[in-house]
C-alpha cells in the first residue's frame, strides 16, 4: 500500500470526498428496463431474468415452498448451526433497536408516539460467485422485529444456502430475480411479484441506479457503493489492522482501504503485512492496488479530521478514539473487534452507507421498517393554555383560518 503525507494525503482525502458512484453510463439502459417492466410486467420480467438471472424457460419466479424446505433439509449441519447463532445475534440486536412508544401530560396536554411497521418491504440479496447469506439474514430480520407483515425477497440465481436462510427464517415470497428489473418490479408490482412500500439491500450499479430512479415510486434505504473499511491506530497489531484492509478489499475491486496513522513505523508494518496478506486474492489486490492508502498523520487531531472527512463505511479504532468518531456506518472498537464479525454475525446490521453517506445517516436497522406517528390530544384547559399563541403565530403567517379554527373552541384567544 502507498503512504502519503502531507499534501499527497490531503489530495487523497479530498477525492475521496467527492466518491459518490459514477453510475450516469447506465442510466439510459437502466431507464429502458425500468419503463419495460412497468408498461409490460410480467412478460418483460421473465425476459430479463432469462437473459440475465438464469432463469429457466419452464422455470416458476417463485421459489415454491417445497424448494425452501429442501435447501434448509439439505444444508449441511454446520451451515444451520451458523445461520441460527447469527440470527439470534442479530435479532437480538434488533429487539434492543426498535423504538418504543410513549406519551407524556402536562398542562392539559398529552404528547407522545406511537410505532407502526410497512405494511412490506422487499429485501435485495445479491446474486455472484457466493451465496450471500449474511444480506438475507441482514434485511429480513429487522424487518421481522419491526413487525413487517409482508417480506419480499428477490436474489438472481438463489443459491441452495441463501433458500435455506430463508426458511430458517420463515420467509414465504423470494424470488428468482435480480438487477434493476427486479427493483421495478417491487416498485410497480406484477401479477407475479406484489408492490411493496419499500425496497432495502445492496446491489451493483444497476440495483443502486435503479433504487435511485424509483425512489419516488417506492421508499428505499439508501444508495450504496462499493465497500470502504478506514482504519485508525497509532498502537495497534500490523497483522491485525492489515488482515481487515484485506478482507474488506476483497468484497470488489472497487473497493477502498484506508489506514490512517501518525506512526509511520506501524504504517510500514500495515503496508507490508497487506501485500503479504493479499497473497494470491486477485480481488483484494485490485482493490489495494487502486484504492488502498496508508495516511500518515502529523497528529491525533488530524487523523480524527480525515476519519470524520471520509466519513466511512466501517472503521476501527481505539477505545479512546470513540467519542471523537462523528461520521461513520458502523465503528469496531479495538484490535479483536474484526470487521468480519460485523459482517456476519456479532449482530449490528452489514447493510451501511457509503460514499460520504454516513455524514447524515447510519446503517440499515429496525428504524428503516417502522414508521414513528406522533400523537396529540388536549383538553378544553390545555388548548386555552396555548391558543392565544397559536392564533398570534398564525396570524403572523397569514393563515387567518388557522386562527378562527382555535377561536372557535377558545373564544377569548
Amino acid at each position: 500500500m502507498r503512504i502519503l503525507t502531507g499534501e499527497a494525503a490531503l489530495r487523497r482525502i479530498r477525492k475521496l470526498e467527492c466518491r459518490g458512484s459514477q453510475l450516469a453510463k447506465l442510466e439510459p439502459q437502466v431507464r429502458t428496463i425500468v419503463e419495460d417492466v412497468r408498461r409490460n410486467g410480467d412478460r418483460a420480467l421473465r425476459k430479463y431474468a432469462q437473459k440475465w438471472d438464469g432463469l429457466g424457460a419452464e422455470e416458476d419466479v417463485r421459489v415454491s415452498a417445497a424448494e425452501l424446505e429442501a435447501a434448509w433439509t439439505m444444508a449441511a449441519a454446520q451451515l444451520r448451526a451458523s445461520l441460527r447463532q447469527a440470527a439470534t445475534n442479530i435479532r437480538r440486536f434488533c429487539e434492543r433497536q426498535k423504538p418504543r412508544e410513549w406519551r407524556k401530560n402536562g398542562n392539559g396536554i398529552s404528547c407522545g408516539q406511537i410505532v407502526r411497521p410497512l405494511e412490506s418491504v422487499g429485501c435485495y440479496v445479491p446474486g455472484g460467485r457466493h451465496p450471500l447469506v449474511s444480506t438475507l439474514l441482514m434485511t429480513v430480520i429487522p424487518a421481522q422485529v419491526a413487525g413487517v407483515k409482508n417480506i419480499r425477497v428477490v436474489s438472481p440465481k438463489p443459491q441452495t444456502e441463501v433458500l435455506a436462510a430463508a426458511h430458517l427464517l420463515g420467509v414465504r415470497e423470494v424470488f428468482r430475480i435480480g438487477g434493476a428489473q427486479a427493483v421495478a418490479a417491487l416498485a410497480f408490482g406484477t401479477r407475479l411479484v406484489p408492490r411493496v412500500d419499500k425496497i432495502v439491500g445492496p446491489g451493483n450499479g444497476y440495483v443502486t441506479l435503479a433504487k435511485k430512479l424509483l425512489s419516488f415510486d417506492c421508499a428505499i434505504d439508501f444508495l450504496a457503493g462499493p465497500t470502504e473499511v478506514v482504519i485508525l491506530s497509532n498502537a495497534g497489531r500490523a497483522e491485525f489492522i492489515a488482515a481487515d484492509l484485506v478482507a474488506q478489499a476483497e468484497h470488489d475491486p472497487a473497493a477502498i482501504a484506508i489506514f490512517i496513522t501518525t506512526s509511520r513505523e506501524l504504517a510500514r508494518g500495515v503496508s507490508a503485512g497487506v501485500e503479504r496478506i493479499a497473497g494470491e486474492n486477485a480481488t483484494a489486490r485490485s482493490s489495494i492496488a487502486h484504492n488502498g492508502s496508508v495516511l500518515l498523520a502529523g497528529s491525533r487531531d488530524e487523523a480524527m479530521v480525515w476519519a470524520n472527512r471520509i466519513a466511512p463505511e466501517h472503521i476501527t479504532v481505539e477505545a479512546k478514539d470513540l467519542p471523537r468518531i462523528q461520521n461513520a456506518g458502523s465503528i469496531f472498537i479495538g484490535d479483536y473487534s474484526a470487521q468480519a464479525a460485523g459482517d456476519y454475525a456479532s449482530g449490528p446490521n452489514h447493510v451501511l452507507p457509503t460514499a460520504g453517506v454516513a455524514r447524515f445517516r447510519g446503517g440499515l436497522s429496525v428504524l428503516d421498517f417502522v414508521k414513528v406517528i406522533t400523537v396529540q390530544e388536549l383538553s378544553k384547559a390545555g388548548l386555552r393554555g396555548i391558543s392565544k399563541t397559536v392564533t398570534y403565530l398564525a396570524e403572523t403567517e397569514g393563515l387567518e383560518a388557522h386562527a378562527q379554527s382555535i377561536r372557535v373552541r377558545c373564544p377569548n384567544a
